[in-house]
């Protein structure tokens, strides 16, 4: 029993688009007037009173602009199953997790079939503009993709990451097929429970299928440099299975063993055919292109805190092209890449105006809430905070992220991501605010006090450490006596094992990000960094200790290095 599949039409969806794209700010307002027509009773908008209005101006003027801290006792109740039509008509079913995390667990997020409707749609556009430069047809993709598992809230709601949630349905599946490029990977890998064997699977599936993949592709770029790390270890050992069809004894989940088993046969001659190849090259330059002679170029998410990867990414890639995909975050889809000839560097994503209702903040202004515009009031090069209203139930919601508007595809903005608002530890997929740090700071902290010295913690920053690969988190501290080594050990342990959002555990245990340093710097540092910012005009009572030093700060880091006396690495991985 097969499904029959539809082929993907990509000068139709192109044509889609540019037709909503003519008068984005029309399609707008009848996208928010869709969502408060489905969802205007729930008990969450009945509240700001908008009887039964559906106009922009006034959803505006009613509706409060709120953050993920506000709605969390909401989404709690929804998640407890109290209230499944708190924000929407149709009971929320699924819970996303989003990697970021506030107070320290991940963060809860409504998920439906909307808003999978919505993943889809962005997909396919960028495919279609994607296609039309570089086409791919019947062919497979090599993703680095993984599935963490999902499971069940308190009400019985599936919860899962956001990603998770997108691979486990039918959708994405049919999706993948439509466009011709279905997974060269089983889904017991994608699903398997064990990282390091699923992404070894991975890189046999690419090599099984070589002649067939026409795209290499992840969900964030750093995971395709880690797959290709990866292979520069284990090589002689793919190249052994291969040649002689059977299955390394690294792999031991059952289920992973039986789907890989129904793909391999003894192949020497293929085998051999990888062996020269891969031995021609220089470093491993150009590698996924030698691997795969038919891939047309390398996807994924290469913008914001991706972007220091795309050096060792075009290394491996060698004179394929990097295409950027799309702009979104668990809370929901904003843009697509319709310009995929542009660098990954200067990508910019198209709104699309009907699957969620967007305003923008001014960065610039200090009044900016009340100055909130919409897809037709913003300026070229200005940048804005980005506030989200999605058929998922989030009615003006801060996202957190500062995009400049580089342009215009027809009417709708084309935005480039510039920075996350209040982000400040970030190597690759990790994503960690001052509270995170605050909070592990916080807890390693209580274990210099049982000891008999009595001893506390004065101040501390931090910075991200990408001096040597994999970046790692350096932690400053300024003690207020002499800790013994075993005690400032455990603490750098704690302080590592702390940090609970989803990307950083994941990278930590696959090695992508290096191990936690605590450095202890002597008395008075932090009193000669408040001396530094006084000297260059800043108020004592104004002053607040930068919790992260940015790579520019030169006199900071001279400050901090120049003081610190001991330096600690975790083993807590």
């Amino acid at each position: 029993w097969k499904m029959v599949e539809e082929i993907l039409d990509p000068e139709e969806v192109i044509h889609e688009f540019e037709e909503l794209s003519r008068d984005a700010w029309r399609v707008q307002r009848e996208t928010l007037k869709k969502i408060l027509d489905e969802n205007g009773e729930t008990e969450y908008l009945k509240r700001w009173g908008l009887n039964g209005s559906t106009d922009a101006g006034v959803f505006r003027e009613r509706v409060p602009i709120v953050s993920h801290q506000d709605l969390e006792p909401h989404i709690q109740r929804i998640a407890d199953g109290t209230n499944p039509r708190l924000f929407t008509r149709k009971p929320i079913t699924t819970i996303s997790l989003s990697s970021g995390t506030t107070q320290g667990k991940p963060k809860f997020v409504p998920f439906n079939d909307d808003l999978m409707e919505a993943t889809m749609q962005i997909y396919k556009t960028s495919f279609a503009f994607r296609n039309r430069e570089y086409p791919i047809s019947n062919g497979k993709s090599l993703q680095f993709i993984y599935s963490s598992k999902q499971f069940k809230t308190k009400g019985g709601l599936t919860a899962g990451t956001a990603t998770t949630n997108v691979y486990r349905s039918l959708q994405f599946k049919k999706t993948m097929a439509a466009m011709q490029t279905p997974c060269c990977t089983p889904d017991e890998v994608i699903f398997g429970p064990d990282f390091n064997q699923s992404l070894y699977c991975h890189l046999l599936c690419g090599l099984l299928f070589r002649e067939e993949v026409q795209v290499v592709s992840s969900t964030f770029a750093h995971s395709i440099v880690h797959a290709f790390r990866t292979l520069e270890q284990v090589w002689e050992e793919l190249v052994s299975d291969v040649r002689d069809g059977s299955l390394s004894g690294r792999i031991t989940v059952p289920s992973i063993r039986t789907a890989m088993a129904k793909l391999m046969k003894p192949d020497p001659e293929a085998a051999d055919a990888i062996r020269d190849g891969l031995s021609k090259l220089s470093n491993w330059y150009g590698v996924i292109e030698e691997l795969f002679p038919n891939a047309k170029y390398v996807y994924g998410i290469m913008t914001g805190s991706m972007e220091p990867y795309l050096k060792k990414l075009r290394h491996y890639a060698g004179g394929l092209p990097l295409l950027s995909a799309d702009y979104g975050s668990s809370e929901g889809w904003i843009g697509a890449n319709v310009n995929p000839r542009s660098p990954p560097e200067e990508a910019a994503f198209a709104v699309l105006p009907n699957i969620g209702f967007f305003e923008f903040i001014p960065v610039s202004d200090n009044d900016a809430e009340k100055h909130a515009v919409g897809v037709n009031g913003v300026k070229v090069g200005e940048e804005y905070e980005i506030i989200i209203t999605t058929f998922g139930g989030l009615y003006r919601y801060r996202l957190g992220d500062v995009v400049k508007v580089k342009g215009f595809h027809n009417t709708t903005p084309e935005l480039q991501f510039v920075c996350r608002r209040n982000l400040l530890l970030t190597v690759n997929i990790d994503k960690n605010t001052e509270k995170d740090l605050q909070l592990a700071v916080e807890s390693a902290a209580k274990k210099l006090s049982p000891s008999p010295h009595k001893l506390e913690l004065v101040d501390f920053t931090s910075r991200v450490d990408s001096s040597r690969e994999p970046g790692h988190y350096v932690i400053f501290w300024e003690i207020s006596g002499e800790a013994p080594d075993g005690v400032l050990q455990e603490c750098c342990n704690c302080l590592d094992a702390s940090f609970v959002d989803a990307g950083y555990v994941s990278s930590r245990k696959t090695g992508s990000i290096g191990e936690l340093e605590l450095v202890t710097v002597k008395r008075g540092t932090f009193q000669k960094i408040l001396d530094h910012y006084v000297g260059l005009g800043a108020a004592v009572s104004q002053f607040k200790t930068p919790r992260c030093v940015s790579p520019a700060n030169d006199t900071l880091l001279q400050i901090l290095c120049s003081n610190s006396v001991r330096n600690y690495f975790s083993t807590a991985y």
